[in-house]
């Protein structure tokens, strides 16, 4: 049996994992002095921001709620339908609740755009965004991002909780996958 590591596939680090953490504990101290004594609900889509949501909350210093939904918008196949599944709901009532989205990365930004609207109109308090990663070059949808990351160019990027093909999602670091990789060479 060949064992492989999965950073064979990696054509280049783009953010490291210090890179990572002093970032979102930067936000984060901003969040705990913007949400102080508002009981904020983060809010986070399933799998890719697991890994954001983790190391930001754990970086938050007031008390904040925490709760996962689980989205789709590409059926069975590899490009995006344009219509948002819920395959897993909220268990938090989000009504009179202020709501900080915690986002892995924004792409087209389509599903985040419907989750904002989603749950505003289910009554939440406020709906904020932190997003770790934007690429502007894919944003077809407006989306207002209080609190970000870090910019990115339109590369392949995994590692951090992204992922191509369910694989590499434990990378700790932010890193652009070989196009062969991806290409199927």
């Amino acid at each position: 049996m060949q064992i492989s590591d999965v950073r064979e596939d990696i054509d280049h680090e783009l953010i490291s994992r210090e890179e990572l953490d002093s970032k979102i504990h930067e936000v984060a101290a901003i969040v705990s002095k913007d949400y102080a004594g508002k009981d904020p609900l983060l809010v986070a889509v399933l799998k890719g921001a697991v890994n954001t949501m983790a190391a930001f909350a754990q970086a938050v210093s007031i008390p904040a709620e925490i709760d996962f939904m689980s989205l789709s918008s590409y059926g069975a196949g590899t490009q995006s339908t344009g219509t948002i599944t819920v395959r897993q709901d909220l268990s938090t009532d989000v009504k009179g609740r202020h709501v900080l989205i915690v986002e892995d990365i924004i792409d087209s930004g389509l599903t985040l755009a419907w989750l904002v609207d989603e749950l505003k109109n289910r009554g939440a308090a406020s709906v904020e965004v932190f997003a770790l990663l934007e690429k502007p070059a894919r944003r077809t949808a407006h989306v207002d991002v209080k609190y970000s990351g870090f910019t990115i160019p339109d590369e392949f990027v995994v590692g951090f909780g992204l992922d191509y093909d369910e694989k590499y999602r434990n990378l700790d670091s932010i890193a652009v996958l070989r196009p062969e990789v991806y290409e199927g060479k």
